[in-house]
């Protein structure tokens, strides 16, 4: 593949993507026979699920002789005499979309298959729906990659730039089987391809003892309900004194949080910021416990790297969550909103060592599910039977298989 020479760890996905586009001309000429696919996604300096999946396909694609892979981000980043622009609120919404969509139109010719990562909302709009109707109009396959969980709202309260836009797409995938169920509610035909996670990178380690140093690492937003965490935490630290907490990530919420930190009288709480992708092993290294109570989601990529490095997970039952943790198997589940049940589950595995150590063992056998050699062939198989619909041995149809574009 055309990127092999890339660290995606430690380059940013703006270079990539400048990379990639100029050696994408030399590819027409002299690799015609690999299927081209252009993946759209967010860049890599803007911490986030989306992109840390889309570094992951690249780099599993980079060695396949079959394919020939180009990036295009969703927020590229302009050259330094420009950047001023991106500074100015609203306004680098304008142009960041403008100069996206200009990109699309120059690129979006030269693809076989347009494979677009997919959050809700706004996002969707500036970022999806442009690329589905120019992916449309060029009479090329579209995969839309939906995986917001807040997908039930967003297509209850965005019916006209949804439903009939995301029926233009090809394919529609997402990363749970809770997905495919919200899709089909609204007659959408979605199947699933699951994260992917690296398990060289994710360290697993069996903790003997366990400690009470918990970790949670998801935004500060109201979306993940992190002030349940800290009400959890109290209740844990009432009764071990010692409890540690690193809270990890950045959002608006932060000053509110570090306030109800010391309005509930906690002490042994770290605030860290926002962790890159490459120092996040070393964090769940850190920690013994992961706690997170989000009251929406989808398919967590924190909860399968936790599975990886030998983290027992608390959380609530958000939307997805169930589908890929099961309650006393893989991990512990609490209502949404409910930080008595969380600290009562992170207790019982405080006091009860062995059970956690059961949990971290049968969650780290669960996750080889989500490596590469697992879900590679699924993404082969899409791209390949999109390129020649009627091929045989295509497991997955594109989502209006009665239609021949």
């Amino acid at each position: 593949m055309e990127v092999s020479f890339l660290r995606m760890g430690k380059s940013s996905m703006h270079s990539i993507a400048i990379t990639m586009c100029r050696r994408s001309q030399v590819g027409e000429m002299t690799h015609s026979h690999k299927l081209r696919v252009c993946i759209l996604a967010p860049s890599a300096e803007y911490l986030g699920g989306q992109a840390r999946q889309a570094i992951r396909l690249i780099e599993g694609f980079r060695i396949e002789t079959t394919l020939a892979v180009s990036f295009i981000p969703h927020n590229p980043k302009f050259c330094s005499g420009l950047q001023w622009l991106q500074k100015i609120k609203y306004v680098r919404t304008v142009v960041t979309s403008l100069w996206y969509w200009t990109v699309l139109l120059f690129k979006i010719p030269s693809c076989d298959v347009v494979h677009v990562f997919s959050a809700s909302y706004l996002s969707y709009l500036l970022a999806v729906a442009p690329a589905i109707l120019l992916g449309k109009l060029y009479g090329k396959k579209v995969v839309l990659n939906y995986r917001s969980g807040e997908a039930d709202d967003h297509l209850s309260r965005w019916p006209i730039t949804t439903v009939p836009i995301m029926r233009l797409a090809a394919a529609i995938i997402v990363p749970s089987g809770y997905l495919v169920d919200v899709f089909a509610r609204f007659g959408l035909k979605a199947q699933s391809i699951v994260n992917t996670v690296e398990l060289d990178r994710f360290r697993f380690r069996g903790r003997q003892p366990f400690r009470p140093v918990f970790l949670t690492s998801r935004s500060l937003e109201p979306l993940y309900n992190v002030p349940c965490v800290l009400r959890a935490f109290a209740l844990i630290q009432a009764q071990v004194p010692s409890a540690r907490l690193i809270v990890a990530g950045s959002g608006s919420l932060r000053r509110g949080l570090e306030a109800l930190a010391q309005e509930l009288g906690l002490f042994n709480v770290e605030f860290r910021g926002g962790v890159p992708f490459d120092a996040m092993p070393d964090l769940y290294d850190e920690a013994d416990f992961y706690l997170m109570a989000p009251n929406l989601d989808n398919m967590p990529g924190t909860i399968i790297e936790c599975f990886a490095s030998g983290l027992p997970v608390v959380t609530t039952d958000a939307g997805g969550i169930p589908y890929i943790l099961t309650h006393e198997e893989t991990g512990f589940l609490a209502g949404c909103d409910d930080h008595r049940a969380l600290a009562g589950h992170a207790l019982h595995l405080l006091e009860n060592q062995e059970v956690a150590s059961a949990i971290a063992a049968r969650a780290h056998k669960y996750v080889q599910e989500y490596t590469w050699t697992h879900v590679r062939e699924r993404w082969l198989s899409l791209y390949h039977g999109l390129a020649v619909p009627k091929a045989a041995g295509n497991t997955l149809a594109p989502n209006n298989p009665q239609r021949v574009d």
